[in-house]
């Protein structure tokens, strides 16, 4: 097959999307987000209220890939060490080996990220940028495909860190997924006896897969004029304010742009 195939990589992005909709009812639209990030290789900062399914997006997204889910609760105790690993001694040989942290997964929750000290939430600085931890001066890749999905609570704000520049321009979108509708909350309480709808997903593709259906979005032609269109709207963000949207952003915009024109079968963008 050549790997230049919009309309297969639309095909198989719907068929991702709708099977994870079948544990977020209702929140289409939240679901394409992510997974634009996914694809775009990014990652995703939810804001949002406790109780509208965070945690189990990014559970839906791990079963429907078939890869690896962690989870990372957040608290002002937590060190950099619980995030990334540590080097542990052996007693019985004497010698240190490393032990690996919840970020060795493919799909990483991050929760209530902003209860945690800047200098944890740094530690994500790296592996979020090159996919890589630095433990005791040696380098670790983690699993490929790699997202992290970290979340903020808008609410009780009391004892938590606003994350820095550095750390919110790592992330490739924003969104919330908010609550669901009627119709969707009806059908959610309806079925009170299912604790964790994420249990019933069968997986549609694999982390294998994922990277090539990646690479066929990369292959998605953007014209001159619409690149240009681009670095206009990040200069234009520039215009006021001390911080604007960097090159990395103007990328960042190509990327998820790419991957939307591949999710609707054309191999341009608009």
């Amino acid at each position: 097959m050549s790997i230049y195939a919009p309309e297969t990589f639309a095909r198989e992005f719907h068929a991702i999307a709708s099977n994870i909709g079948q544990a977020i009812v209702g929140k289409d639209y939240a679901i394409a987000l992510t997974l634009t990030a996914l694809f775009a290789r990014g990652h995703v900062l939810l804001e949002d209220n406790p109780g509208t399914g965070k945690t189990s997006l990014a559970r839906a997204i791990a079963r429907t890939i078939e890869g690896d889910h962690g989870r990372i609760q957040f608290t002002p105790d937590l060190l950099p060490s619980d995030v990334t690993g540590v080097m542990v001694l052996d007693q019985a040989t004497g010698a240190f080996s490393f032990r690996e942290g919840p970020v060795f997964c493919s799909i990483l929750l991050a929760d209530e990220i902003n209860r945690a000290s800047p200098k944890t939430q740094s530690a994500l600085l790296e592996v979020m940028e090159e996919g890589r931890v630095t433990v005791d001066r040696l380098a670790r890749d983690v699993p490929q495909p790699f997202m992290v999905i970290a979340t903020q609570n808008p609410v009780e704000q009391a004892g938590t860190y606003d994350l820095p520049e550095a750390q919110l321009d790592r992330f490739l979108i924003k969104t919330a997924l908010g609550y669901p509708d009627r119709e969707a909350a009806m059908r959610i309480v309806g079925e009170a006896h299912v604790h964790d709808r994420t249990v019933a997903l069968a997986p549609v593709t694999s982390t294998a897969r994922v990277l090539q259906l990646a690479a066929i979005a990369e292959q998605t032609r953007v014209r001159r004029d619409v690149l240009d269109y681009v670095l206009r709207l990040c200069e234009a963000t520039r215009r006021g304010t001390l911080v604007g949207a960097s090159v990395r952003g103007a990328l960042a915009l190509v990327r998820c742009a790419k991957v939307l024109a591949a999710a609707d079968g054309r191999a341009y963008v608009l």
